[in-house]
């Protein structure tokens, strides 16, 4: 069993640090009512403080997915879909049909809002959003190609049940990518970052978003994070194989891809 470190080197904990350790529905109902009350600023806030980067990191993710998107027939779901960044860019490039699926009401309302506005401007992919719980999907087992987690993966009460569910869903074969925030490697920027991160960002966050905390939590959630290195340790736990990591930005994100094995 991988034993998780924060960036000091002690134990971490198995999933998100919202709500308790040992209580699953304490950490979602947490996560789901953080989410909901920063919904409204939400992707003015992704996009600002990350000055745009990860409108680029999700194209990334989606251009890594093209050989499995391209096929006509193939299914992706991208979990933790939050306002669906990630799964329209998986849908620009998708032959075929991309689900969208959160458990936080208010941010799928924003992501059904985005599809109706481009659906009026001409988008012709197959594209749909649910409400599901990434631990508890309603899925059929080996039911789809791909499936993604955008900064969502974080979020999760239990890192490993995760891996687990979305193995389950997954095809024989099939690919999970979770690009999620991570180490920087880069020496002075790491640092810069980190600062940005503890200090500057929750300021920032608190202030536009108008909900306390929120920002804090980020930082609290990306220092327990597993490095690269561990993340890629639970890939290959849980059933995957082939799995590899890609530092963006230095390490300030990652992300991480493999197959299903079986």
């Amino acid at each position: 069993m991988i034993q998780l470190r924060d960036a000091s080197g002690r134990s971490s904990l198995a999933g998100s640090p919202l709500g308790s350790p040992a209580d699953a529905a304490s950490t979602a109902r947490s996560v789901r009512e953080m989410f909901g009350a920063v919904a409204p600023r939400y992707d003015f806030l992704n996009h600002a403080l990350s000055c745009g980067f990860d409108l680029w990191w999700r194209r990334v993710t989606a251009g890594a997915l093209s050989a499995v998107l391209g096929n006509s027939g193939s299914v992706a779901v991208d979990v933790c879909c939050g306002t669906g960044d990630l799964t329209f860019a998986l849908a620009r490039i998708s032959r075929g049909m991309v689900i969208g699926a959160d458990f936080c009401r208010p941010m799928l309302q924003r992501a059904s809002l985005k599809l109706r506005r481009k659906a009026r401007r001409g988008l012709r992919r197959q594209v749909a959003f649910m409400g599901a719980d990434t631990l508890s999907l309603p899925l059929n087992d080996a039911s789809v190609d791909v499936v993604t987690s955008g900064f969502g993966f974080r979020n999760l009460a239990d890192y490993a049940r995760g891996l687990t569910e979305m193995r389950r869903v997954l095809k024989p074969g099939g690919t999970l990518a979770i690009l999620e925030f991570s180490r920087a490697q880069w020496p002075v920027f790491g640092g810069l970052f980190r600062l940005y991160l503890a200090r500057l960002l929750p300021r920032f966050g608190a202030k536009i978003s108008g909900v306390a905390g929120a920002y804090e939590y980020l930082h609290d959630s990306v220092s327990r994070f597993p490095c690269q290195k561990d993340l890629a340790a639970m890939l290959d736990e849980a059933g995957f194989e082939e799995v590899r990591y890609k530092n963006l930005m230095g390490g300030v994100a990652a992300l991480h891809t493999g197959r299903k094995r079986g």
